[in-house]
């Protein structure tokens, strides 16, 4: 039965794949992380679909037009070089896509707030627990902490310890991706051994840089998303103890 079925407006969804909330969120922050990736800024509004679609049109584009190799190149001061690399036939494609992740990204954080702030005040019930075929799902109290530092040691592991199923799955393969082209772990022996002519001919900067995005956006994504599902675990407790174990004649002391 859904417990929802009256509801206008819901909190949060909890399903066997996630748990999808809305709460309240600062624009401008998820405007900035669509300017480090287009399509990040979506995932920080738990808007999935949208979000990887433009995360993977952004690395068709950027890899084709070789955006990250000219920035590598520009940072350092060889804008001749930078102008060379780049493919002109690709770059005008991921303004278009870039300045949407922004605009996108800022919008839909201005209106889902709107939209979180009405649905608090109807106060739903939220389904705590989901069980499936493929898999157990279900509110608890996670560690925030412990989410950002399985984060920072494989992006997508942090997202799989808070039940966050699809993003998990893209981050770890995306991460495994970007590091097989940027040959980044031999570049990382290399360092260790001491050949740090080799680790610094060997490394795919257009690849590379994509890694700086990926982990910081990760160890964020996890933390905060942990302490969201805190909060929303205790919403759903108290809601659940206000209504079956309240007394009705109880009055609250002034």
């Amino acid at each position: 039965m859904n417990q929802n079925r009256d509801t206008r407006r819901e909190r949060a969804y909890v399903s066997e794949f996630s748990i999808n909330q809305i709460h309240l969120r600062n624009p401008w922050i998820t405007a900035v992380w669509s300017l480090l990736s287009p399509g990040l800024g979506n995932l920080r509004q738990d808007r999935k679909i949208r979000g990887l679609i433009l995360i993977i049109w952004g690395i068709i584009v950027n890899t084709s037009a070789h955006i990250n190799t000219a920035l590598a190149f520009s940072l350092i001061g060889h804008f001749d070089i930078a102008k060379q690399v780049v493919d002109t036939r690709w770059l005008l494609l991921y303004v278009a896509v870039y300045v949407f992740g922004l605009w996108d990204a800022y919008r839909g954080t201005v209106d889902v707030n709107k939209l979180y702030v009405l649905a608090d005040r109807e106060d739903a019930p939220i389904r705590p627990f989901v069980i499936k075929t493929l898999d157990v799902n279900f509110l608890d109290k996670r560690h925030p902490w412990l989410a950002a530092v399985w984060s920072a040691l494989t992006p997508g592991l942090g997202a799989l310890y808070l039940h966050k199923i699809i993003q998990g799955l893209f981050f770890i393969g995306w991460t495994i991706s970007v590091m097989y082209m940027s040959h980044t772990l031999q570049a990382i022996h290399y360092t260790l051994t001491g050949h740090f002519e080799q680790a610094r001919q060997i490394i795919d900067l257009q690849w590379f840089l994509y890694l700086p995005a990926i982990y910081v956006f990760n160890i964020y994504d996890c933390y905060v998303s942990a302490v969201e599902y805190n909060k929303l675990f205790e919403k759903e407790q108290s809601k659940w103890l206000r209504d079956n174990y309240q007394l009705p004649n109880f009055k609250m002391p002034l």
